[in-house]
C-alpha cells in the first residue's frame, strides 16, 4: 500500500513541478526578451539566431525558476491531497506525515543535485553563449531605412536622397547618390529618375538598380598641386547597376571562447583557479604597499620595526633626550616635518585603498560565484520543506492560494539574496554570509512549518484565525 502511495505522490508532484517550471521560465523569458528587444529588432536576424539567444537566456533563468517551481509544486501537491481529504485518509490509516513526505524528500534531493549540475555545468555555458551572441548582435548594424525628401548618410561612404517611394513595389524615385568611397569629397554624383535598392543574399553588398539618369565625376587633384583645372565627365544611362560593399550588415558569429574567462562563464574548478590567482596577486600587492609605506615613513630598514632587535639598544640610546628641543624654531621645524610626513602617509594610504579595491572587487565576485553554485541546490531543498508543510496546513490545491503564498516566500528569498550579494560585493559582509543569508533566513521558517504540519496545527486556516481573534476579543473585554 505504501509503495502505491509513494508512486501516487511522486506522480502528483512531477506534473505540477514541470508545469510550474515551464510557466515561470516562460514568464521570466518574456521579461528577458523585453530587456533585449531593442538589440534584436531591426537588424535582419534570422529566426534561428533569435531562438538560440532566447534559449540560452532561458537557461540563465534556472536559478530563479527552479526554486519557485519546487515551492509551488510542493504546495499544490500537499494542498490538493488535503483539499480532497486524501491526506486525512492516509493519516487515519496510521501513516504519519513524515512517512508521507519521504518519497517527496528523496525527489527534492534529486532535484537539488540536478540544480547543482545545472548551476555548475549548464549555466556557465549559457552565459558564455549569451555574451558572445549579444556582442555579435550589437556589432550587426540595423537595416537601412531610407527617409524621403532628406539626405541620408547612414550607409558608410554614401550619401543618398530619394524624393518618393512606392511601398508596394519598393521602387524609389528622384534618386541622388553621392559616393565618398574615395574620401575625396563630392567628386562622384549619380542622379536617376527611378530605381531600387536591395541587399545581396549574403548581405555583404548593397545593389543599386537605377534607370534614366546621369553620372557626374571629377578627377581629384594630386595632393599639393596648385592646378585649378579639373577633368569633368558626364555619362548618361538608361539602366545601371552599382554594387557597394558593406560591413557588419550581416550577422557574423564569432568564437564564444573569448568570453570563457568571464566570472559567470566558469564552473567551480575554473573559479578556484581564478580565486587562487587573484589571491596571489592581492597578497603581492599588499606586501608591496607595506614596504612602500614603511620606506616613505622614514623607516629605512625593516628591522626598525623588530622589537627584539631594538631591545639591544635600549641602554645605548637615551630616548627621553630625543624630545628635548634646543629652541622653539627647531621644535617648529620638527613638528612641520612630522606633519608633512603624516600628510604624505595619509595620501599614500588613500591611494592604497583605491588600488586595493581594484584587487578585492574581482576576488569577492569570484568567491560569491563559487558559493552561489551551491545556493541553488540549498534553496530548492529548503523551499520543499516550506512548500510541503504549507500545503498540508492550508489544504488548498490549484493555482490560487498556492501561487499567492509561494510568491510571498519567493519575494522574501529574492530580496534577501540580492541584498546579500550586493553587500558581499561591496565588502560589508563576507561572500559566504552574503550568498547563504537567504537560506539562513528561510531554513528556520521551514523547520517551524514542518513542526506545525506534523502536529496538525491550524496555522494559516480560517478556523485558526477565528479562534485567535475570538480569544483576543474576549481578553480585551475581560481587561475592560
Amino acid at each position: 500500500m505504501l509503495k502505491r502511495i509513494d508512486k501516487y505522490l511522486i506522480l502528483s508532484f512531477i506534473g505540477p513541478f514541470i508545469l510550474t517550471f515551464l510557466i515561470v521560465t516562460f514568464a521570466l523569458m518574456l521579461q528577458f526578451l523585453w530587456l533585449y528587444i531593442d538589440e534584436l529588432v531591426g537588424k535582419g536576424l534570422g529566426l534561428s539566431i533569435i531562438v538560440e539567444f532566447l534559449g540560452w537566456g532561458s537557461a540563465t533563468l534556472i536559478p530563479l525558476a527552479l526554486p519557485i517551481a519546487t515551492l509551488l509544486a510542493s504546495i499544490m501537491t500537499l494542498g490538493s491531497l488535503g483539499e480532497n481529504n486524501e491526506l486525512l485518509a492516509i493519516k487515519a490509516s496510521g501513516v504519519p506525515l513524515q512517512r508521507v513526505l519521504r518519497p517527496l524528500i528523496v525527489l527534492s534531493f534529486i532535484i537539488s543535485i540536478g540544480a547543482f549540475f545545472a548551476s555548475n555545468n549548464l549555466i556557465p555555458v549559457a552565459y558564455a553563449n549569451i555574451y558572445s551572441l549579444r556582442d555579435d548582435i550589437n556589432r550587426t548594424k540595423e537595416e537601412i531605412r531610407l527617409p524621403t525628401g532628406t539626405f541620408y548618410n547612414g550607409i558608410d561612404g554614401l550619401v543618398l536622397r530619394i524624393a518618393e517611394r512606392d511601398e508596394k513595389s519598393g521602387t524609389i524615385y528622384g534618386v541622388m547618390l553621392y559616393s565618398h568611397r574615395e574620401r575625396q569629397g563630392n567628386v562622384s554624383l549619380t542622379i536617376a529618375d527611378s530605381g531600387s535598392i536591395h541587399f545581396t543574399p549574403n548581405r555583404e553588398n548593397l545593389l543599386f538598380t537605377l534607370y534614366n539618369g546621369y553620372t557626374y565625376e571629377e578627377d581629384p587633384r594630386p595632393y599639393g598641386s596648385t592646378d585649378t583645372s579639373f577633368t569633368f565627365r558626364r555619362v548618361g544611362f538608361k539602366f545601371q547597376e552599382m554594387l557597394f560593399p558593406l560591413s557588419n550588415y550581416a550577422f557574423q558569429r564569432s568564437d564564444e571562447e573569448r568570453f570563457k574567462k568571464e566570472i559567470m562563464s566558469q564552473n567551480l574548478s575554473q573559479l578556484k583557479v581564478v580565486k587562487d590567482s587573484l589571491n596571489r596577486v592581492y597578497e603581492g600587492a599588499k606586501s608591496q604597499q607595506l614596504n612602500q609605506l614603511i620606506y616613505s615613513s622614514g623607516l629605512i630598514f625593516n628591522r626598525e620595526l623588530d622589537s627584539a632587535f631594538i631591545k639591544r639598544y635600549e641602554g645605548a640610546i637615551e630616548y627621553d633626550s630625543l624630545f628635548n628641543w634646543s629652541s622653539q624654531p627647531q621644535l617648529r621645524e620638527g613638528l612641520i616635518s612630522v606633519q608633512e610626513k603624516l600628510k604624505g602617509a595619509i595620501s599614500l594610504i588613500n591611494s592604497y585603498q583605491v588600488e586595493e579595491e581594484q584587487h578585492l572587487t574581482p576576488l569577492r565576485k569570484t568567491k560569491i560565484e563559487r558559493f552561489r553554485k551551491f545556493t541553488l541546490s540549498i534553496a530548492c531543498f529548503i523551499f520543499f520543506f516550506i512548500g510541503a508543510p504549507l500545503g498540508a496546513i492550508i489544504r488548498k490545491g490549484g493555482l490560487g492560494t498556492p501561487v499567492i503564498v509561494s510568491m510571498l516566500f519567493f519575494i522574501l528569498y529574492w530580496v534577501v539574496d540580492i541584498s546579500g550579494k550586493k553587500l558581499a560585493t561591496d565588502g560589508v559582509i563576507t561572500p559566504a554570509m552574503g550568498t547563504l543569508i537567504s537560506s539562513m533566513i528561510l531554513f528556520p521558517i521551514g523547520i517551524y512549518l514542518t513542526y506545525k504540519s506534523t502536529t496538525d496545527s491550524s496555522l494559516l486556516t480560517a478556523e485558526g484565525y477565528n479562534k485567535f481573534f475570538t480569544k483576543a476579543l474576549k481578553l480585551i473585554k475581560f481587561k475592560r
